[in-house]
């Protein structure tokens, strides 16, 4: 007995001790991290950041990411053993895992989210779940049902089956009831299995066998072929190939284009040995392989930005860009991009869209070629798969992406660069888990040691206000790119002309008139209305009845172009009724206007000019996007009227007026933000015109002309408005001023929704100041998709004391999440939302 302690106290003194334990990370929407117990063949081998196939609740098997190694035995239960590890070394670099706690334990949510949402599909193995007939079972088919019958002869033929292939021969509604049947009978049984997902796209290739020998031999072989002329034929164009082009390999697929050979001639050349056909793997994004074009030489301005930007970096300090539209941003993030590059250190460029990612490519892949990389949600997965792979292999110098980009697993970070940092894709409430990428690359930086460039035309107000703190280094530039002069803003008074009967429809006719004046100089026009389809509502003019969505407390929207009403919030949608479905009247009516109707509308009050439409409906076809940017830049499109998607990325240079028809309607909407939103997108949209002529305009037809933000901005000076900005927002104490969350409690029953969030006002009352809580109340929409939506709102103050009244927020949802009674209550948190 003495012998094993004090073997034990010297290999406690002399070893380190064995991290026979792991924390898993699973790609579950679950609180904390999973203890696992490590085999010892693995203990060796085991790294942090690496991929693990690990068993949960019962036979389902998922991938875990090895968060921590410890040695510390679990008191309360006894762990499951990791079944394998999946990477020869760790996937996920010690920056991304630091990145993950901090994104979790900031906007409250769970790391199984932050991994679900940014780890490719393909990388997420699961065990898909799978039939077999179970040794030795005796069965007797005259008992069975014909469904149990096709399924026992199908495990017969094949000895797996999933799930998802039994749908093809028993119907839908009946699977669960045949399985279960057969498992009592002791006949079948479940098997988890797990397979890679991913596969490397192969292209086939065709080449002479035993070229040398076959050459030396060639007129025996042709004379071997005589009698078949097409695998002559095609024997020597594979020569020839072979002959003229040594270093590139010929596909199989370009023998076949012509039209002039069939498989059976191949075939008989591979079988006699004269042609061997073999694969080679191909990137499925095509990159570009043309000449190189050097990076431009920044003006004089430029210079002085950049010199004040690098002077911030030396310091460690981040830096708010903030420049007027085409002022040349674009120039100074490409500079630093090289000089990042240059460093050997990797760079990433984040957009708000997809259609601006686009662009981007065209405008860097000339200069960068096979060293750009770009990411976003609309590649496939295996796509993804493939440009995670080279980010992990330091084989991409810039990646540029959107808000899912942040999650790569970079090796060498050295620069950050958000551009239209102001974007409110950077944060959207639909996506889970909530985060603010603006913010985050910020934090993601700092793990890196890398530094950030904030880039807008209109900054954030937080963004503004973190720059005259000195939090961030704040450089302005206020002219436009080779001195040319910004556009001039005019207020027209829509309720002056409507009462003087100086209107046609939805537009003022001094804008019909300088829309008339730009198309005689050949030049285009923008005309910005940020409201979707042709009416608000569709109504009955003798009851009033109006048409709601059946799953959402709002009105449809009338799309005339599809002659539908659709739901904005779920997607539902509905037949335009001809008569009402209450009173039986074919008075209906659509009130309100939206976008398809401004167009109609310029379409016939100029009959001779081309007009396209742009925002989420029309563009819906593949290629929607790309088709209209040519005919623009092309000059094939005269008139552009659109939602917010035309304010950004259409930098042309024939773009001389800018309409906004209705622009009262930016303004009074439900958010404290409105203002904001309102002079970001007059703003931005107002930047696509004169961008070479200077000559640009923008006219803004308002019944409010006196509204300080209307003002402010035909003033066109940014300080005064953001001065504006800030003294609103701290007469009402909202951000930046104070930190917000938005807690939101969804349900199926009205009363059960209510309830939940009265419980958890009483509970958050026990712990914040009253002054900090603000509500419960139903949401300003309040159903949505079936689920009825209450919502408190919380004003927490900054500084030191935020991260203790954070806490007792988490305590208050904790003490919630026990209540089991409200478990089937679905609970949003929205951090600085």
């Amino acid at each position: 007995m003495f012998r094993i302690y004090f073997a034990t106290f010297v290999s406690t003194i002399n070893c380190r001790p064995i991290l026979n334990f792991a924390q898993i990370i699973l790609p579950l929407n679950l609180k904390g991290t999973f203890t696992y117990s490590v085999p010892e063949e693995l203990v060796s081998v085991i790294q942090i950041g690496m991929r693990v196939l690990v068993p949960f609740r019962g036979k389902k098997i998922y991938t875990g990411i090895v968060e921590e190694l410890h040695s510390n035995i679990p008191e309360a239960f006894i762990p499951k053993p990791i079944i394998n590890i999946l990477d020869d070394a760790p996937i996920v670099p010690p920056q991304q895992l630091k990145f993950w706690k901090w994104l979790s334990e900031y906007y409250l949510c769970n790391k199984g989210e932050i991994y679900r949402f940014s780890f490719p599909g393909s990388l997420k193995l699961e065990s898909e779940t799978y039939l077999k007939l179970k040794p030795g079972a005796l069965i007797d088919l005259q008992y069975l049902d014909v469904n149990e019958l096709y399924l026992i002869q199908a495990l017969e033929v094949r000895q797996l089956i999933s799930l998802s292939e039994i749908e093809a021969f028993i119907p839908k509604k009946e699977i669960v009831k045949t399985i279960h049947s057969l498992i009592d009978l002791q006949y079948i049984e479940i098997d988890e299995k797990v397979s890679e997902k991913y596969r490397a796209k192969e292209i086939a290739y065709l080449r002479l066998k035993n070229r040398e020998t076959l050459v030396s031999q060639l007129p025996e072989v042709l004379l071997q072929l005589k009698r078949s002329p097409k695998q002559k034929e095609l024997l020597l164009l594979i020569l020839e190939h072979d002959t003229a082009n040594p270093e590139k390999p010929l596909r199989k697929s370009e023998v076949f284009e012509s039209g002039n050979f069939a498989n059976a001639p191949l075939k008989s050349l591979i079988e006699k040995g004269f042609v061997e056909e073999f694969y080679l793997q191909k990137d499925r994004l095509e990159t570009y392989e043309g000449e190189k074009e050097a990076v431009e030489q920044l003006t004089e301005v430029q210079q002085q930005a950049k010199l004040q930007m690098d002077l911030a970096f030396n310091v460690g300090k981040n830096v708010l860009l903030h420049g007027v539209t085409s002022s040349g941003k674009t120039h100074l993030y490409l500079d630093k991009i090289e000089e990042t590059i240059s460093e050997g250190k990797n760079a990433l460029l984040l957009l708000p869209e997809i259609s601006l990612t686009k662009q981007m490519i065209q405008r860097l892949e000339k200069k960068y070629g096979k060293r750009l990389g770009f990411y976003h949600q609309k590649l496939t997965d295996f796509e993804k798969v493939e440009v995670w792979r080279k980010v992990r292999n330091n084989d991409l110098s810039i990646l540029i992406g959107t808000r899912n980009a942040l999650f790569l697993p970079f090796q060498n970070l050295g620069l950050v660069i958000v551009d239209e940092e102001h974007d409110a894709a950077y944060k959207p409430k639909e996506v889970s888990p909530y985060f603010n990428a603006k913010d985050a690359s910020l934090i993601l930086a700092e793990f890196y040691q890398a530094r950030v460039i904030l880039g807008s035309a209109t900054p954030s107000v937080e963004s503004y206000w973190l720059a005259a703190k000195d939090k961030l280094k704040y450089i302005f530039l206020a002219k436009r790119f080779g001195n040319v002069a910004l556009p001039k803003f005019k207020l027209l008074n829509f309720k002056e002309d409507r009462d003087t009967k100086h209107v046609k429809g939805n537009f003022s006719l001094r804008s019909i008139e300088a829309i008339r004046v730009t198309l005689e100089e050949k030049k285009q026009i923008m005309i910005l209305h940020n409201r979707r389809g042709y009416a608000n509502v569709v109504e009955c003019s003798s009851c009033g009845y109006a048409a709601y969505c059946s799953n959402c407390d709002v009105v449809m929207t009338y799309h005339k172009f599809s002659n539908e009403l659709k739901c904005h919030y779920c997607g539902h949608k509905a037949s335009k009724p001809s008569t009402c479905p209450k009173c039986f009247s074919e008075h209906i009516t659509a009130r309100g206007v939206g976008v398809e109707q401004i167009y109609e509308e310029a379409a016939r009050l100029f009959p001779d000019a081309s007009v396209e439409r742009m925002d989420v409906d029309s563009m819906r076809r593949k290629f929607a996007y790309e088709q209209l940017y040519e005919k623009i830049e092309e000059g094939e499109t005269d008139i552009i009227v659109g939602t917010q998607m035309i304010s950004k990325g259409l930098d042309f240079d024939h773009i001389e007026l800018v309409v906004i028809p209705r622009a009262d309607q930016l303004l009074y909407i439900q958010d404290f933000r409105a203002e904001e939103k309102a002079y970001q997108l007059i703003h931005q949209v107002s930047g696509r015109a004169g961008r070479v002529s200077g000559a640009g305009e923008v006219l803004i037809q308002t019944y409010h002309p006196e509204h300080p933000v209307f003002k402010l901005i035909q003033e066109d000076d940014p300080g005064n408005i953001y001065r504006y900005f800030l003294e609103e927002r701290r007469k009402f104490n909202y951000p930046p001023f104070t930190k917000t969350i938005l807690i939101e409690l969804k349900h199926r029953k009205e009363d059960k929704a209510d309830r939940a969030s009265q419980f958890l006002g009483s509970v958050l009352k026990k712990y914040l100041p009253q002054e900090c809580i603000f509500g419960p109340e139903k949401s300003p929409v309040g159903k949505i998709n079936l689920l009825y939506q209450y919502q408190i709102l919380l004003k927490l103050p900054r500084g030191k004391k935020y991260k203790d009244f954070k806490n007792f927020v988490m305590r208050s949802l904790e003490e919630f999440d026990e209540i089991t009674g409200y478990h089937s209550v679905k609970k949003n948190i929205f951090v600085d939302f």
